[in-house]
């Protein structure tokens, strides 16, 4: 155990990656495909889930516009990777060039980046005006967003085709390629929150007038976490919709993002390892749920268990799951000094 201390932070983290896949590589070898298919589920909404963590639970807003940037990513992916022969038969007059043109299509990886990088492009144009609001006022106009998105997903009909959607989506995506992309996520903003840039979101969470009275520009730092939330939550997107290999507008809307914000309340805003808890937690309760809800011809019994999980968790531990313990101490160790307040010891210091 000393020797395991002693070892640098990015060095534990690589042998814990290395444990991952390891065991990753023993479950592909050894489950069964529907177990993979809820794993691999699992991977994709922790990815969206801990890139929404960054900023509702470390920068202390709150938003609730994180499906549309997930809708933007997937789309854009999907347009980018789209087979020439569904293009034609799909007839999309209105697919630009810059989107793959009519003649050829994109490698899965440049499309997958370029529908988060589109994503984190649509949170700094929304997020200059949208984030001088605070408390509820965010929450309502990042909401809109969402049904803005949506709404211009149905109506673009030669683009995205309307409600109808898209269909016959290669499959992309894998167990391997979701938790390559869920590792690169937590590490990325492991690094960031053990930066400056990091700690000034903390502290604009703990006290806005205070960490401006210390020099922080609280609107340059709230901007920075939305726009690389939205560039995850778009990589969530793009591989959501290359393992569904269908999308559509209301896949996108109310229920996937108050789902994503229980899947963070319930794990733990404000940890490393909360969103995935959480996650992990609602989907397979999902799956479990299913076949007893259809037996009991109880329909939205799923649905009533993550109202009382969350009412449950909102009274008797609203720091959620994960949140007062330190499962990550090993990982990412305290050096010593003032503990941040309402972060748990170890995960917003870097070794």
């Amino acid at each position: 155990m000393q020797r395991w201390a002693s070892l640098p932070g990015d060095v534990k983290f690589l042998i814990s990656v290395g444990v991952l896949f390891l065991a990753l590589f023993v479950a592909n070898c050894t489950l069964n495909r529907y177990v993979l298919h809820v794993i691999t589920l699992i991977g994709i909404y922790s990815i969206a889930t801990t890139s929404l963590n960054l900023t509702n639970g470390y920068t202390g807003l709150f938003s609730l516009g994180h499906a549309g940037f997930m809708a933007v990513g997937a789309y854009v992916t999907t347009l980018l990777t789209f087979p020439v022969r569904l293009r034609i038969a799909y007839n999309l007059p209105l697919l630009p060039p810059f989107l793959g043109g009519p003649n050829y299509h994109w490698p899965f990886l440049p499309a997958l980046i370029a529908g988060g990088l589109v994503a984190a492009v649509a949170a700094l144009l929304v997020g200059a005006p949208v984030l001088r609001l605070r408390g509820h006022y965010l929450s309502v106009a990042s909401l809109g967003f969402m049904v803005i998105i949506t709404t211009l997903a149905k109506g673009l009909k030669d683009l995205t085709r309307g409600a109808a959607g898209i269909q016959a989506i290669p499959r992309y995506t894998n167990i391997w390629w979701v938790y390559a992309w869920l590792v690169v996520t937590i590490y990325v903003i492991w690094r960031l929150l053990n930066s400056s840039y990091g700690r000034a979101m903390l502290a604009i969470r703990e006290s806005e007038i205070a960490a401006q009275s210390q020099g922080i520009h609280p609107m340059r730092y709230k901007l920075l976490s939305f726009v690389i939330g939205a560039f995850f939550a778009g990589i969530a997107g793009g591989l959501y919709a290359h393992f569904a290999r269908s999308i559509r507008p209301y896949e996108f809307s109310f229920s996937m993002t108050f789902l994503i914000v229980i899947m963070l309340i319930i794990g733990g805003a404000g940890t490393l390892l909360g969103p995935v808890v959480g996650t992990a937690i609602v989907v397979a309760l999902k799956y479990v749920l299913k076949p007893v809800e259809e037996g009991l011809g109880v329909y939205g019994l799923v649905e009533i268990v993550y109202a009382l999980m969350l009412i449950g968790v909102m009274l008797w531990r609203p720091e959620g799951i994960v949140g007062g313990v330190n499962p990550l101490r090993f990982l990412f160790p305290k050096k010593g000094g003032r503990r941040n307040a309402g972060v748990p010891h170890g995960e917003a210091h870097g070794p």
